[in-house]
């Protein structure tokens, strides 16, 4: 028998094999279930392990339990029957908040704990409701360095710097989730993944990057997120994160900003995309506009495109 070593996902003690990652071992000791895509295809749900483990491309051998738990599709593989799939079964969510962070200027990460885990995959979006204040269309991710329990809803969501609604949202307010709505869900298999973030869509395009990581890791990606101000540029850790698994072509840019750092670029997010293919498959999250500009990109190569507009 190999060697062994200790492992506290969760809160709960675990013996895995040197070389597994966190969330295989959540996996196999039954504390996480995998949900499955439209495709068929496992996703890593959003119950990640205490830590940034990165995935590995390399398979051990895996105990009955697991067998098949994280097996990845094959780079240009064919996405089965995204299109004719029908759309998962709304659910309701209720909870509280029980963290509010901000992340800079314009972006609150808010962490709502639900009495049951929420239904949505990876850039699916809810209609979320915090008690007294209108109700926003969000997309659940992962705070930005990766984390989220399994029964919590994270969102980063976009504020107005001169006073915003949100500013009234407190600790312990009720929320409800009612959802997942949307078809920005991440699809395993396919061409290139091309992720496009604009503002507070990061957090969509952080769930899907995550995903696709532990998915596929051999699959190729490439990443573009655009701020108005450099300021808003929040997600270091989340994008160091991925550079340590393996995906190179990480573009920032920025409209404005004084203090603008060496690797954020100027102007808009689409002067910065990466050349599209007919092949690629894109998913852009955040402004109405910015997603309509991508649209329009890749409809001109033929790429297929995936929306997440953000209110």
């Amino acid at each position: 028998m190999g060697a062994r070593c200790s492992l506290v996902v969760n809160g709960r003690a675990v013996r895995v094999s040197p070389g597994d990652t966190p969330l295989e071992a959540a996996l196999a000791e039954g504390m996480i279930a995998p949900s499955l895509a439209q495709s068929g295809t496992p996703l890593a749900g959003q119950g990640f392990a205490q830590g940034n483990a990165a995935p590995s491309g390399r398979r051990h051998p895996a105990r009955r339990a697991r067998a098949e738990t994280l097996r990845p599709a094959l780079p240009g593989a064919p996405i089965q029957g995204q299109e004719e799939a029908p759309p998962p079964p709304v659910a309701l969510r209720k909870g509280t908040v029980t963290e509010i962070r901000r992340l800079s200027p314009g972006i609150v990460e808010v962490v709502a704990t639900l009495t049951r885990r929420p239904t949505c995959e990876p850039g699916h979006q809810a209609l979320v409701t915090f008690a007294g204040l209108p109700t926003l269309t969000l997309s659940p991710t992962l705070r930005v360095d990766g984390v989220a329990e399994i029964n919590e809803a994270v969102f980063h969501v976009a504020r107005d710097s001169e006073g915003d609604p949100l500013d009234a949202l407190r600790l312990d307010q009720p929320v409800r989730l009612k959802g997942p709505v949307g078809r920005g869900q991440y699809r395993p298999g396919g061409g290139r993944l091309v992720l496009v973030a604009a503002g507070a869509g990061f957090g969509a395009i952080w769930a899907i990057a995550r995903a696709a990581r532990y998915v596929e890791p051999a699959r190729e990606m490439a990443l573009a997120v655009g701020a108005r101000d450099a300021l808003d540029l929040y997600m270091r850790d989340s994008l160091d994160w991925l550079r340590r698994t393996g995906v190179a072509r990480i573009v920032l840019c920025a409209d404005r900003g004084r203090q603008r750092p060496p690797d954020v670029r100027s102007g808009p997010l689409t002067a910065h995309l990466p050349s599209l293919r007919a092949t690629d498959v894109v998913h852009v999250a955040g402004d109405v506009a910015t997603v309509g500009a991508v649209q329009v990109l890749a409809a001109s190569v033929g790429a297929r495109c995936y929306p997440i507009v953000l209110n």
